[in-house]
Parts: structure tokens; sequence; C-alpha cells
């Protein structure tokens, strides 16, 4: 079978609110998607702010604060963006806007109505929606404080019956888990799943497996009913790998280097502490 050509034009999908309301869009790229939503005049679209990339000279930006009950002071706390832009279409013809995540993603289409009108989302994952999409931030209870500097902590809920666009990092798999069914993940590769899913941050075992080992300290323990979207590539995994390989290569080359740092640290703590024997006598 032939490979498709490059120069085939993206066909872009359409989707039909509740209120009979059509607006298309086309999710472009690969590994690095953008999103592009055609606007029909007085449309708009709310997306997270620093998200644009292009639009039409049609849209207008405006900004929206969330309501005093909307969890906005908690994302304020851990140092989220608690504000929304929306983009709306001013002109009396079509126009457009693209938008895409700060990271390399793939772009999800969550339409809510499909999900029983709730879904919860990792707070970096939500993208921008459509029509009728209420963002709030709420805690998770469960969770450790210190978890991943707040992400285990804070979740977004995305309520309503439009159509909500997340942001997953790597490949991204889909699990639809049964009744009772559990499921063992890591948790910063959760990036969203149904509000009916059970979900319990646990301690995944010793200190020294995690540190030498390379896991995570915690695993996110799902139990069904519900869908559950998992990430292959968490931003804070690839945001390590970069910071790993941009270090001096002469300390990460040489494991002496560390050894000579311990055996430094015990002659110094020897020498005081025969100091002070000393002293006392």
């Amino acid at each position: 079978m032939a490979a498709p050509s490059l120069s085939t034009p993206f066909q872009p999908y359409v989707y039909q609110s509740p209120q009979a309301a059509v607006t298309p869009f086309q999710i472009l790229g690969g590994e690095a998607q953008i999103l592009q939503i055609m606007l029909k005049p007085h449309e708009r679209v709310v997306a997270k702010p620093g998200t644009m990339c292009y639009m039409s000279g049609s849209i207008q930006m405006e900004n929206i604060l969330p309501p005093e009950n909307g969890g906005g002071i908690w994302q304020w706390f851990f140092g989220k963006n608690f504000a929304t832009t929306a983009f709306v279409n001013s002109g009396s013809q079509d126009g457009f806007v693209g938008v895409a995540a700060p990271s390399l993603a793939r772009i999800l289409p969550i339409d809510l109505a499909t999900f029983g009108g709730e879904i919860i989302c990792q707070p970096d994952a939500y993208l921008c929606s459509l029509n009728d999409v209420t963002l709030s931030t709420t805690v998770n209870r469960r969770a450790r404080p210190g978890f991943f500097g707040g992400e285990g902590i804070l979740k977004q809920k995305l309520v309503g019956c439009g159509l909500a666009f997340i942001a997953a990092g790597g490949s991204v798999v889909q699990k639809n888990l049964a009744p009772g069914e559990v499921l063992v993940v890591d948790a910063a590769c959760v990036v969203a799943m149904s509000s009916t899913i059970d979900s319990h941050i646990k301690y995944a075992g010793s200190t020294r497996r995690a540190v030498f080992g390379g896991d995570g300290l915690f695993t996110a323990h799902l139990t069904g009913p519900g869908i559950v979207f998992i990430q292959s590539l968490p931003f804070h995994r690839l945001s390590q790998r970069i910071a790993r390989a941009v270090t001096s290569p002469n300390v990460r080359d040489n494991p002496r280097f560390f050894i000579q740092i311990g055996i430094f640290f015990i002659l110094a703590y020897i020498m005081i502490v025969s100091s002070l024997l000393l002293t006392d006598v």
C-alpha cells in the first residue's frame, strides 16, 4: 500500500453541539500538534493563556477570570495560570484560530456529552473548549503534599455538554475499565479520566528503589467503571531527560566524582567530631 502524499489536505472534523451548531476543526501535525478551529461570526473559543499560534484578522482576544469559588486561588498558589482567554470572531465572515500546547503534545478532542457531562484531567492538560464547558480546579485530598509540586494535588474538572481539547505528551492509550476493574498507572501518566473512576494515590515502595531504579515514588490505583487516557511522556519526565542531557559531561560521565565527594564529606565529618572530642578533653 502506497504511503499517502504529504501534500494531501487534511479533512476537517465536524463537531455538532446539542444546540445544532456545527463547528469544524482540524488537528494538524504529528508529535507537536496544532488545533485549528473555524469560527463563524460572533462564535468564540475559550483557551488556556499562551496557547495561541495564529488567528485571522477578525478574531478578538478577551481575558476571562474564574469565579471566586472556581479554584483560581489554588492555581495561583501552585504557580498556575488561573485566567483563560476567549477568542471571539467579531467580523462578518468566517475566521479561524490556531491553538497549540506549550510543549510537545498530542491534542485529544473530548466530547463531554459522551462522558456524562464531566471529566477529570491533570492541571496542565486543558487546552481549549467550545460551547458549554465550565473549567474548575479541585483539590485531590488523597494525594500527598509536595507530590510533583502540586501536580498530584490539583485536578481540573471539565463540566458541560460541549467539546473540550486536552494535550497529552507522547503516545496516548485509552483504557475502558469495567466495574471493579483496577488499573495501576504511574501517577504522572494519567492525563484524564471519567469522574466515575475511583482514584487513589499510593506510595510505590522503598525510596531506594525509586532513587536508584528510576521509577516514580507514587502510583495511581484506578478502579472502574470509566475511561482513562494514559500518556507515555509526561512533561516533567521530558524535562528531567533534558536537564540530565545538559548536565556537565565531566560530572555525568565520571561516577568517581560522586565517590570523591562522598569521601570528602565523610572525612570532614570525622575531623569535626574529633576536634569536638579533643576540645572537651
